[in-house]
């Protein structure tokens, strides 16, 4: 890969705040075109991370460059070449949905005619387009993101951050707003968006998981799965504590995942399935069929932290 198929290149990057490393030398790329996931749980660095990037930041140590421009010492060019939507981006209520595309679009120095011309059709393009008369604080929270993005990207930048754009949205909202993301990275823009969610994380490209400031690893979702080999078991089972507990203290399985009357469970390469099921067997557990499946990214990241 060359530094022109490069949208962002972070090198080292480290932020303290007195002896605490909220983001701790870390180190990765971002490549044009692609939709790059900041995987995490809550205060692990994530936000942090972008923040830097953005040039609102300081590194203590490290690089970071978007664009071949260095987001502290150029921070004012980069802010032109970024859109970012941060978890609590800032629309005004009293406003209609026109209105705050509009505000934005002169925040960024764009003409009235484009103000004019990327209000219509973004409107359109965020499914915004029979509410544009509304005001902002009457809109549902999936409707807010919609519009929050197409505020931070009024100005077509080529990069994108969204600092956990679905948080607050229903399934549905959910997947609709991954359409508007794939949509913008088949345009040709570099998105990098962070999530604790690990059903969300699958969506993304490739993958940085990140805890407590440091980077665990980096992939795509199926590489990071190989990684750690293995397979994973679901099965109704009975009682569900005990087959819980059970599970529990096998070598090398993490903490299982219970759903209803379901056990999800994560078989490393070490073990065998039969072994797992006598061992259930053996504590009077009764199970159903047990079906055979692909371990999950919550069970990658449980895996590479033990």
């Amino acid at each position: 890969m060359t530094s022109a198929d490069v949208a962002v290149a972070v090198s080292g990057l480290t932020k303290r705040f007195g002896d605490h490393a909220a983001v701790d030398d870390i180190s990765f790329e971002v490549r044009r075109g692609e939709v790059f996931g900041f995987v995490g749980p809550n205060g692990c660095g994530k936000t942090t991370t972008i923040r830097m990037l953005c040039g609102i930041l300081e590194p203590t140590a490290g690089t970071g460059y978007v664009l071949g421009r260095d987001c502290w010492r150029q921070a004012a060019e980069v802010k032109l070449l970024i859109g970012y939507m941060s978890q609590r981006f800032a629309l005004y209520d009293e406003l209609t949905v026109d209105e705050n595309l509009s505000f934005y679009g002169k925040v960024y120095g764009l003409s009235d005619e484009a103000v004019g011309h990327r209000t219509t059709e973004f409107a359109e393009r965020m499914g915004l387009a029979r509410i544009r008369g509304s005001q902002a604080g009457a809109i549902g929270s999936g409707l807010r993101q919609r519009l929050a993005l197409g505020c931070s990207i009024l100005h077509q930048p080529p990069v994108v951050f969204l600092d956990e754009p679905t948080s607050s949205v229903d399934p549905e909202a959910r997947r609709g707003f991954w359409d508007l993301i794939y949509a913008l990275a088949a345009d040709g823009a570099s998105i990098l968006v962070t999530t604790h969610n690990m059903d969300e994380a699958e969506y993304c490209h490739r993958l940085a998981l990140m805890h407590e400031g440091r980077l665990v690893a980096v992939g795509t979702p199926d590489s990071l799965r190989a990684c750690i080999g293995g397979v994973a078991l679901e099965f109704a089972a009975m009682p569900l504590s005990v087959a819980a507990d059970t599970l529990a203290v096998l070598p090398g399985v993490p903490p299982p995942t219970v759903l209803a009357d379901t056990i999800h469970v994560y078989v490393p390469p070490t073990l065998s399935e039969e072994f797992v099921l006598d061992r259930l067997a053996r504590a009077g557990v009764s199970f159903g069929n047990v079906v055979r499946t692909l371990p999950t990214l919550d069970d990658v990241f449980a895996v590479l932290l033990s």
